[in-house]
């Protein structure tokens, strides 16, 4: 543990903007980590904790309080059924890395998440998905320490209210976490595949990777054309090319009811959201008649993309307002992107008249998915 001089933030995000905080401490190890916690809550100052610094979006001022850089590291090995593997790894593990070391060793369930940026204990929070497997798939549970009374739990995967890039952990925007916690260290159980082609499944994934139903590929063969597809996307870190320096998809896709689906374009591309088939119908005994009430028949939630509903408000890739340091990625409508020393207020603007194109167009708002410390959109 070491309390360094405080970085600006804008070093240490993907979207290099944010301010210095006024203390900045390292937790190299679990046991730091915990130590670091506690301590900074028994203050009752602001705090966050900071692993790869790609879904957070600062405010130009200094932050006046406490990040927690987490700097853990380390995969270990665990039991498991015949032909799965479970591992334990922790929460600053850099995901990226974990997922070629599954790959390295026949491990499937992970793969075709390849290049997302950030850190393992992250990746509950958010339940990160791409191409059709999410986290949810993979993950046992979690360790956990809960700033209530700071104590460590393992918490099973049921107990995390994972849904489409949710959790009981993930401060969304204008909320504050049903359950404000920092993960320790990350229990994920993968197939053992080895390294021969086998057929690929997932509809999404064999429509990314130009594949037939049956059609034979490796897990090497998945990561390596996922890690080509997000680079032409501009969805691969790299310092060359400024259609990187984003948060990711910076709104989240929007769920409606089907009535509302109904009213867009056609060619509006949507998804059902299934309701819940096995809900349970709890009838007092002295009301029943030997009868059960016929389903309610109520449509299925419908997710729009936030993408086709920014480009179709008349916003294309690449659009600036003048002037300005930001813009969206000239190959992803949904990124955000710093194009030059933009500062945090530049950012919000651009997202604030994406926010209004949207809702005059559509009537529909748009939700930020990065965490937002320090600015108001």
């Amino acid at each position: 543990m070491a309390e360094i001089t405080p970085i600006p933030l804008k070093e240490l995000t993907t979207l290099r903007v944010g301010g210095a905080p006024a203390r900045m401490i390292d937790a190299e190890s679990r046991d730091e980590l915990i130590a670091v916690l506690r301590s900074v809550w028994a203050t009752g100052e602001e705090w966050f904790v900071l692993g790869g610094g790609s879904n957070l979006f600062v405010g130009d001022d200094e932050f006046d309080g406490t990040v927690v850089r987490v700097r853990t590291a380390g995969i270990e090995q665990l039991p498991a059924s015949p032909g799965r593997v479970r591992l334990r790894v922790q929460a600053g593990h850099n995901w990226d890395d974990l997922v070629a070391y599954t790959v390295a060793h026949g491990l499937s369930g992970i793969e075709a998440m390849s290049g997302i940026p950030g850190t393992v204990g992250a990746a509950p929070v958010q339940n990160v998905g791409a191409y059709g497997q999410e986290i949810i798939s993979s993950l046992v549970e979690v360790e956990l320490i809960d700033e209530r009374g700071g104590d460590v739990s393992v918490v099973p995967a049921a107990e995390l209210g994972l849904g489409f890039r949710t959790s009981v952990l993930k401060q969304h925007y204008g909320s504050v976490p049903e359950r404000s916690a920092v993960i320790l260290s990350v229990t994920l159980e993968l197939l053992e595949t080895g390294d021969e082609a086998r057929p690929v499944a997932g509809a999404q994934l064999r429509q990314a990777l130009g594949l037939a139903v049956g059609e034979l590929a490796t897990l090497q063969q998945i990561r390596d054309r996922v890690l080509e597809i997000r680079a032409s996307k501009g969805m691969v870190l790299d310092d060359a090319d400024p259609d990187t320096y984003s948060a990711g998809s910076f709104f989240q896709n929007v769920i409606v009811s089907a009535a509302i689906a109904r009213t867009l374009p056609a060619e509006c591309p949507r998804w059902p959201v299934h309701p819940d088939v096995d809900a349970v119908t709890v009838i007092p005994i002295e009301d029943y008649d030997g009868t059960l009430p016929m389903p309610s028949g109520a449509s299925s939630d419908v997710k729009i993309s936030a993408g086709w509903l920014i480009e179709h408000s008349g916003l294309r890739k690449g659009f600036r307002i003048p002037r300005s340091r930001a813009g969206l990625s000239t190959k992803h409508a949904l990124a955000l992107t710093n194009r030059g020393s933009a500062n945090a207020a530049e950012i919000a603007e651009l997202a604030r008249f994406i926010q209004s194109r949207v809702h005059a167009e559509f009537g529909i708002p748009l939700q930020p998915e990065p965490v937002l410390v320090g600015v108001e959109l």
